[in-house]
Formats: C-alpha cells, sequence, structure tokens
C-alpha cells in the first residue's frame, strides 16, 4: 500500500485534502495519554472543506448553520477515518483513526493530539496568529482528523507560513485572544500566541451557553482570514 492509493482512497470517500507526517517531525507533541504516537512511524491527515458561504454570515459570533456544519463535518472525517483505517489494518499494518472533534482533557482544552500540529507536519497548510491550519485553498474553512499508522509511507513536504503581516483574524477575534505573534514555523507555546483562557471563556460562557449554539465554537477568526475567501 503506497501513500498515493491511500489519498486516493480518501478523495473518494469525501476528503478535500489528505496529507502524510512523518511522526519524527512532531517529537514531542503532547499527547493524551502519552506514548500514544509510539507504535506508529506516520500519520495521515485528512481535510474536508467548510462552505465558504456558512463563514459569510459570520461577522462577531457562531451561527447556527456554522455549527450545523461544523458538526456534520466532524461526523464525515470520522467516517472517512475509520474506512482508511480498516483499509489499512487489512493491508497487514497497524492503523488508528483519532476522533475529528473531541476535548478529553477539559482543563487545558486538548483532545488526544492536535490535529492542526499534525495537519502542519503533513503539508496540508502552516499555523497562522490564530493556531489554526491555515491552507492554500481553503484558508482556515477546514476541519480535520488524524490517522496513526506504522505504514511505510512517503511524507509530504512543509509548507512555510504566509501570512506574513496580516492581522486580520487578531482584529476581528471576539475575546482579544489572539496576539498577533509571528513565527516562521511554529510556537514553542500555545501562550505564545493567544491568551488562550480569553478564547475558552468566551466560548464556554458565552456562545455556548447561547440556546441556538450550545456548543462551545466561534468562528470568527475563520471568517475573517483572507485566506481562501470566495473573492
Amino acid at each position: 500500500m503506497i501513500a498515493l492509493e491511500i489519498k486516493q482512497k480518501a478523495i473518494e470517500l469525501g476528503a478535500d485534502l489528505v496529507g502524510i507526517a512523518d511522526l519524527r517531525s512532531v517529537e514531542g507533541l503532547p499527547t493524551l495519554p502519552h506514548g500514544l504516537l509510539e507504535p506508529y512511524t506516520h500519520a495521515i491527515v485528512i481535510a474536508v472543506a467548510l462552505s465558504p458561504d456558512v463563514f459569510e454570515q459570520i461577522k462577531n459570533e457562531p451561527t447556527p448553520l456554522y455549527l450545523h456544519h461544523y458538526l456534520a463535518a466532524n461526523i464525515l472525517l470520522d467516517d472517512i477515518n475509520l474506512r482508511l483505517q480498516r483499509e489499512i489494518i487489512q493491508e497487514g499494518f497497524r492503523a488508528l483513526a483519532i476522533p475529528a472533534s473531541q476535548t478529553v482533557d477539559k482543563v487545558n482544552w486538548m483532545g488526544h493530539l492536535s490535529h492542526k500540529a499534525m495537519a502542519k507536519a503533513a503539508g496540508l497548510g502552516w499555523q497562522g496568529k490564530s493556531l489554526l491550519l491555515i491552507t492554500p485553498k481553503y484558508g482556515p474553512r477546514v476541519r480535520l482528523a488524524t490517522l496513526l499508522t506504522n505504514a511505510p509511507l512517503e511524507a509530504d513536504h512543509l509548507l512555510h507560513n504566509r501570512c506574513g503581516k496580516c492581522r486580520k483574524c487578531q482584529e476581528a477575534c471576539p475575546a482579544n485572544a489572539i496576539k498577533g505573534v509571528s513565527w516562521e514555523d511554529h510556537p514553542q507555546t500555545r501562550d505564545e500566541a493567544l491568551h488562550f483562557s480569553r478564547c475558552v471563556e468566551k466560548v464556554n460562557e458565552d456562545f455556548a451557553k447561547r440556546p441556538e449554539i450550545g456548543k462551545p465554537i466561534c468562528g470568527v477568526c475563520i471568517s475573517a482570514c483572507p485566506w481562501g475567501k470566495p473573492r
């Protein structure tokens, strides 16, 4: 089983982007549980693009329509991931699908691993000032999922950070959480880029408590990003 076959299969199943990361490039990445990556050598990262029209309606708060698309994309990602997992296991390799959206540490608001960091390592894009993954084609208007495997695959090349001096996400953030820091590769810590507690408080104490939303989502910085915006 080669990388091209896996990518073609993922696209057939509904993914818009697929990349492969060598896990040596993310050594030291926090995971839950600790040591989650040890049995594996590579990560297959898939992205599903959301309609840019959904984000055109977002100005300074999430919308019920965005919530629906957000949840539907997560379901699709998990379905694709599980089907890819099955294919790889049938080829005799190990594989573990990591859920697209599952918070397992609600103190630090972490999943099993950072899909954004994995996607960057897989060459799908770069981490913007918001720490979201920015893809050349869709900008940050994607949802992500990761599949860990020990299949011997060829990793994709990294993309350079292309945010430059743009501060659109920082200016739009309703929580004033984005510091606007630039970096060549990635920040050393989350706190270097964000006032993370402000973001958490806004989505949990405001947006998640609105009856029409009910989930800790936002989407404002995604809407503001010029990358992938309809012209």
